[in-house]
């Protein structure tokens, strides 16, 4: 048990990314979250079915632009509103190697360890327990590298959410076609199965399609 708990340890302490330091997102990476995310909730406003009514007339004369909310530039701006907040919930996972070592849930390294906390165990990672789940620095950091996309894209995003969204997903038409032009875009289709956002991503991009 105690050589079995070392090399447990030694997994956290001593992996590539502590002896080569942090190592942050990419731009294929922080892209791909923020896609990812966008589309996951446009996903979750797109069910809405109200019809607005935009526009207005002192004589009520001239009737008001009626436009389905899901079709929307305010679906847009409301999904679009702190998207990269989202970022937060996500860990690193450092048994993965690739990009998918950014995810939603805890990794198994760190279940391992609040199940030997549980059981009782004394594991000492040189920070306190409290701070065990807190958003990592490639976290926060790939946070701020999706804030400034956004903003440097939001022309982009637009012009997909109201031409494009039907025929090419975000993924490709943001961070493959603009993002990532000319540059290496194979990380954007590496993929860790059995994830909610994931599911949701693909039901998104299945019902625009029947759109």
């Amino acid at each position: 048990m105690n050589i079995w708990f070392l090399l447990l340890v030694a997994l956290v302490h001593c992996g590539p990314e502590e002896n080569e330091g942090v190592k942050y997102a990419s731009k294929c990476e922080a892209c791909k979250i923020l896609a990812t995310e966008l589309e996951a909730r446009l996903f979750e406003t797109g069910r809405s079915h109200d019809v607005l009514e935009l526009g207005y007339s002192v004589d009520d004369v001239k009737p008001k632009k009626r436009t389905e909310y899901r079709r929307s530039e305010l679906r847009l701006l409301e999904s679009l509103e702190n998207v990269c907040d989202r970022i937060l919930e996500y860990n690193i996972h450092k048994e993965r190697q690739d990009s998918t070592r950014f995810a939603k849930g805890m990794s198994q390294t760190f279940q391992t360890l609040h199940g030997l906390v549980d059981k009782g165990v004394k594991v000492d990672l040189g920070i306190p327990f409290e701070l065990w789940d807190k958003p990592s620095a490639e976290i926060t950091q790939m946070k701020t590298q999706c804030e400034t996309m956004v903003e440097n894209f939001e022309n982009i995003i637009e012009q997909w959410y109201f031409n494009k969204q039907n025929q090419i997903p975000l993924i490709k038409y943001l961070c493959e076609n603009e993002v990532l032009k000319g540059k290496n875009s194979k990380c954007l289709y590496e993929t860790f199965k059995n994830t909610k956002v994931d599911e949701d991503v693909q039901d998104y991009r299945g019902k625009n399609q029947e759109l």
